[in-house]
């Protein structure tokens, strides 16, 4: 059976937020079996953990914010994209701030810091949510399925008439079990317009937010030394956003996930449809290949979704 994990010892990193502009510290730190992700905020005595759940989202608004009572901590996306890309299940997440720091804009910033100190093994089984029939939510024109598969694919379709970027790729669809996340997704970063900065400003919002952050986009051409990481790198931003998002399922999924137009309140609003719908999904764990041999793939996991 494939194990949870957790990493080895204690990790640091030092950044801002790119939506306060504010100085961070975080830490991470290994967890025990069955804890799951959580976040605790050191700057707030006494407060509790938070814990990366779709029913404790509090905000949607141009990132992920996570939140019990007054306290709250933004901007997880991307760090939990990248949980997902390394299978990391149990790991606690200390800032000294609101928010998680945005690093380059991407998630391999994360997945760096955690390879840094390396990840283990441990004697639990990992669990998994399959997908049994698909769950469909829509906002306007927007919409975001999940679909039984065996496996994990995620597919995307990226809407925007814009001249920088309909030179680009606007479909991306990949299977996990032959694509590497590490190192066809986790570096797509962040983008946006530039003339859209100030209205974003104006709530508060993208204070942080530079080249170094982020992929700036003026009229006519990407602003960036360097240009594009990949030439999809737009698409690919969304779908790294979407598993964040659907990570906060407190379990990788087994199916597969369609999004178009779709953002953070939409894949939040999917992840809650699949919860409410308890025929549309059972709790499994995996076989590694060397115990298929007469046996079923999947089993049913003893311990369901909390």
């Amino acid at each position: 059976m494939l194990r949870q994990r957790t990493i080895r010892k204690p990790v640091h990193a030092i950044g801002i937020g790119v939506h306060s502009g504010d100085k961070v510290r975080m830490t991470l730190r290994p967890a025990g079996e069955n804890t799951g992700i959580s976040f605790v905020r050191t700057d707030v005595p006494a407060s509790a953990p938070i814990r990366a759940t779709a029913e404790n989202v509090s905000d949607t608004t141009l990132s992920t914010s996570l939140g019990i009572a007054e306290v709250q901590v933004a901007t997880v996306e991307h760090l939990m994209s990248a949980l997902w890309g390394l299978g990391v299940d149990n790991l606690i997440v200390e800032l000294s701030s609101e928010e998680v720091p945005i690093m380059d804009g991407s998630a391999a910033p994360f997945v760096y810091l955690i390879n840094t100190v390396g990840i283990v093994e441990q004697r639990a089984f990992k669990q998994f949510i399959r997908i049994k029939r698909e769950i469909t939510v829509n906002q306007g024109d927007a919409v975001a399925t999940l679909s039984p598969y065996q496996g994990f694919k995620a597919a995307y379709t990226f809407v925007a008439d814009h001249p920088v970027y309909n030179r680009y790729p606007k479909i991306a669809a990949l299977d996990f079990a032959d694509t590497s996340y590490v190192d066809e997704v986790s570096r797509a970063r962040s983008f946006g317009l530039i003339k859209e900065l100030p209205q974003a400003q104006a709530i508060n919002k993208m204070l942080g937010s530079s080249l170094e952050n982020a992929v700036g986009i003026d009229d006519f051409a990407v602003m960036n030394d360097g240009g594009l990481r990949y030439e999809d790198e737009f698409v690919k931003h969304k779908l790294l956003d979407a598993i964040g998002d659907l990570y906060l399922l407190g379990r990788p999924i087994l199916g597969a996930f369609n999004g178009y137009k779709s953002g953070h309140a939409l894949n939040n609003k999917l992840a809650r449809a699949l919860l409410r719908c308890e025929d549309a999904w059972e709790m499994v764990t995996y076989q590694t290949p060397s115990e298929q041999v007469g046996q079923p793939i999947l089993q049913p996991a003893a311990v369901s979704v909390s």
